[in-house]
């Protein structure tokens, strides 16, 4: 909304919607029947609405064309219309500054839930638990810092980081870590046995060697190609063969 200062009669209150719905503004405060006064602003407010046909027909979008009548007349429009007058203090008035909450992250490509993840990963008693759950800390923490990162992670980084978030309660062994390749997302058996409910993903019918090639080849008995493809070829001949023929 472009503002210029003016009264009405004097000038172009708002600029985008141009002089002669300005005009028309003007115009309908000097009707004295109220009920007259009433149905030419709410042809103005249709007319203001066609000037933006690609905007969505909504209640927002009606209350917004009636306050900026109401912004056009000075405030001086007296119809019986759904939606209040704005208050003439909104205008000019800057909105509050909204707080910018930083959280006091160290390492801000992590994010903030990662250290939710270490506070719930401390909790656990159990030892074997508390492992799993550092490899999953790990593969998440080596995945987002990729993602902001160009250069390829280290995982000897990633325990250190880990190490300092959880104030050395979270600890595991950089050499097991590399060996097992236990912060590798698409690692080796090893590394997915850790993670409850990886191993599904093994089984899902794309072998790491094979592939999906392996799996339509033992679908469809070893030739890789569908048992239905005769029939169907024949039924398109069949079909071509009834439709009627075109005459020149």
């Amino acid at each position: 909304m472009t503002l210029i200062k003016g009264d009405p009669g004097k000038g172009i209150v708002l600029k985008e919607y141009g002089k002669n719905i300005q005009k028309i503004v003007d115009w309908i405060l000097t009707i004295e029947d109220r009920d007259q006064r009433t149905r030419y602003a709410n042809t103005c407010v249709e007319l203001m609405r066609q000037l933006n046909p690609g905007v969505r027909d909504t209640e927002e979008h009606t209350t917004k064309l009636w306050d900026h009548l109401f912004i056009m007349s000075n405030f001086k429009l007296d119809v019986d219309t759904p939606y209040p007058m704005p208050d003439i203090a909104v205008l000019g008035r800057k909105p509050e500054r909204v707080p910018y909450n930083h959280n006091n992250l160290k390492y801000k490509h992590y994010g903030k839930n990662i250290n939710l993840l270490i506070e719930q990963a401390i909790l656990k008693e159990d030892g074997q638990e508390k492992e799993d759950a550092i490899i999953y800390l790990g593969r998440l923490m080596k995945r987002l810092y990729s993602t902001w990162n160009k250069e390829n992670v280290d995982d000897e980084v990633i325990v250190e980081h880990l190490s300092e978030l959880s104030k050395k309660k979270l600890v595991i062994d950089v050499a097991k870590v590399k060996e097992e390749r236990l912060f590798d997302t698409v690692g080796g058996a090893v590394a997915d046995s850790r993670i409850p409910g990886s191993s599904s993903n093994s089984n899902s019918g794309y072998s790491r060697s094979g592939g999906s090639s392996n799996r339509r080849s033992n679908s469809n008995g070893g030739n890789g190609y569908s048992s239905n493809s005769g029939n169907t070829n024949s039924n398109r001949y069949q079909q071509n063969q009834n439709k009627p023929r075109r005459r020149n």
